[in-house]
């Protein structure tokens, strides 16, 4: 008698990458707060030099000074950020009735937020001190949350396109608006004299790591569920 080939079960998706890409994350944040924390002579001194180079040219470049201040205050600021955030989970909800995705995306940048401002207070790092200062700022120096929150708001985005079948054209100018922005308002920053360079760099860091974990919570909630061919974000059938 003739027996149907029994089809191989498929495999569970890859997940090695995804955690050591998160392994590497944490470790680059954790020894970058720690030198920061210790405050390492070497770091320190590499972050007075580019700061007071970059300084320079802010007070000598009024016109680049005075677009960097309207780009960080307005269209990078971290509530423009969060603003966007909503009008996405918002989005989300009333487009395809993805009420777990919304949440956990408003969730994350509260969640990025809130770690944020535990490493401000934490780490209680001073910031720059110009006799001629261009701009000026509140709270602790480490990390930026100019930097983190776009890095997360941008990163978390982006995946959701990814996920989701967005097509070409309009992945490609959502990664490219990202690595504006996400760059752009960390160089504001240190250009404006209101940061160490290191505190970019942390904010990026911490900012990859947040949207890292945030994409293996809803990786485990929702495994290899995307949207094209009928599923709507959460993963549930329309």
């Amino acid at each position: 008698m003739h027996t149907s080939p029994v089809e191989t079960p498929p495999r569970p998706p890859e997940r090695r990458p995804a955690t050591l890409s998160t392994g590497v994350l944490a470790l680059c944040s954790a020894l970058l707060l720690a030198l920061v924390a210790l405050e390492w002579r070497p770091l320190l001194g590499l972050d007075g030099d580019i700061s007071r180079a970059t300084h320079r040219w802010a007070v000598d470049e009024p016109g680049l000074t005075q677009t960097s201040r309207v780009l960080t205050d307005w269209v990078w600021d971290p509530w423009t950020m969060r603003v966007l955030c909503g009008v996405v989970a918002a989005l989300l909800v009333w487009r395809y009735a993805a009420r777990w995705t919304a949440t956990w995306l408003v969730l994350t940048v509260a969640v990025g937020s809130a770690v944020q401002q535990g490493l401000k207070a934490a780490v209680d790092r001073a910031r720059p001190v110009w006799p001629d200062p261009v701009d000026s700022a509140h709270y602790a120096a480490f990390p930026s949350g100019h930097a983190m929150t776009a890095t997360v708001v941008c990163g978390l985005l982006l995946w959701l396109l990814h996920r989701h079948g967005a097509g070409r054209v309009l992945w490609r100018t959502a990664l490219a608006a990202a690595v504006v922005s996400v760059a752009g308002v960390g160089l504001t920053r240190v250009w404006l004299g209101v940061h160490w360079p290191t505190d970019v760099l942390g904010g990026w860091l911490l900012g990859a790591l947040v949207v890292a974990g945030a994409v293996a919570v809803h990786e485990r909630r929702h495994p290899g569920a995307a949207s094209a061919g009928g599923s709507g974000p959460d993963g549930d059938h329309r």
